[in-house]
């Protein structure tokens, strides 16, 4: 039932029109992602395979962009490998698009590194439910912000995600967690983003305005992806979870990666499967302990002291057993 109004009881005041239409928020010029594509003022007027050609175009800008700035890329990776070899924490802290990219690189570092799913934590403005729905009043909310960053510890690490560069739930984050003495990182597409002073490390790939004016859904968010890909899989490497170009640590929870599973071990090794089968149940499953066994002809007990001494780098722990990596 409809409730009916009292006229006994404070009233609500509706918000005019004033508050539903505010004034353009000043920093906004500041942003390159809000600013018109010269390149698509047709879009509406364009064929089918027109369109496509000239985003895909426009997508092609964005290697370049992220190309620029891997310095900063870099230096955020020697923060992360730092923290994580030093028993601290990553954590993502992004809304809308960029939230979702986060939250899709932190949970796919579990399968593929092995990585334990504290270690980088991702949060996204407006909680779980933003995953799959639209939340954008969320992105607002600083106290929120504030708030997934309460158990930030100095030593931590947190990144910032935002593609305008301004998000006050990101900048709420950032700002708390430097002030319990984290290291902080901003991915934005904003060179002037105005949180960029608040920071360690700004990375901001110039992808400039998108085909469809604001949807940062498209190149913005594409250069996200290629900067956490890059990102996290450096540090993963610095942190000697592959050997070579192979994915030694990766948890084998099904048919498919069981055999790649034995396929890594087989290209790492040159050894035939059925050895490399009996040197992973040699190794009670633990495919690195298998894997330098089968490179050394050490005992599983020896291979896995050697891998805790290195803090599990397989190329240092055959440095360490005097054995030449074939």
């Amino acid at each position: 039932m409809r409730p009916v109004d009292n006229p006994l009881l404070p009233q609500t005041a509706s918000p005019s029109l004033e508050e539903r239409i505010p004034l353009p928020h000043p920093e906004n010029a500041l942003s390159r992602t809000e600013q018109r594509n010269p390149r698509s003022t047709d879009l509406d007027r364009l064929s089918t395979p027109d369109l496509l050609r000239l985003i895909n175009s426009e997508d092609c800008r964005v290697p370049e962009a992220v190309a620029e700035v891997l310095p900063q890329v870099a230096a955020a990776v020697e923060l992360a490998v730092t923290a994580l070899s030093s028993g601290n924490r990553v954590h993502y802290v992004g809304a809308g698009t960029s939230g979702r990219i986060a939250v899709l690189d932190a949970a796919e570092l579990i399968p593929t590194f092995g990585l334990t799913p504290d270690r980088v934590v991702a949060h996204i403005a407006g909680g779980i439910p933003a995953l799959t729905g639209p939340s954008e009043t969320a992105e607002d909310d600083e106290d929120a912000g504030s708030a997934v960053v309460a158990e930030v510890e100095a030593g931590d690490v947190v990144v910032g995600v935002t593609a305008s560069g301004r998000t006050p739930y990101v900048r709420a984050a950032l700002t708390t967690a430097r002030a319990k003495g984290a290291r902080t990182v901003l991915i934005s597409a904003n060179p002037a983003s105005p949180i960029a002073p608040l920071v360690d490390v700004h990375i901001a790939p110039d992808t400039g305005p998108e085909v469809l004016t604001g949807s940062t859904r498209m190149k913005a968010g594409t250069a996200q992806k290629l900067i956490l890909n890059a990102f996290s899989t450096a540090t993963m490497v610095r942190l000697g979870r592959t050997y070579s170009n192979l994915m030694t640590d990766m948890l084998a929870t099904n048919a498919k990666l069981k055999d790649r599973q034995l396929r890594i071990l087989a290209e790492a090794s040159g050894a035939g499967q059925p050895e490399c089968r009996r040197a992973l149940l040699a190794a009670d499953g633990d495919a690195k302990v298998a894997l330098l066994t089968l490179l050394s002809g050490t005992a599983p007990d020896t291979a896995a002291r050697a891998l805790a001494v290195t803090e599990g780098h397989v190329t240092r722990a055959l440095r360490l057993l005097t054995v030449t990596t074939p």
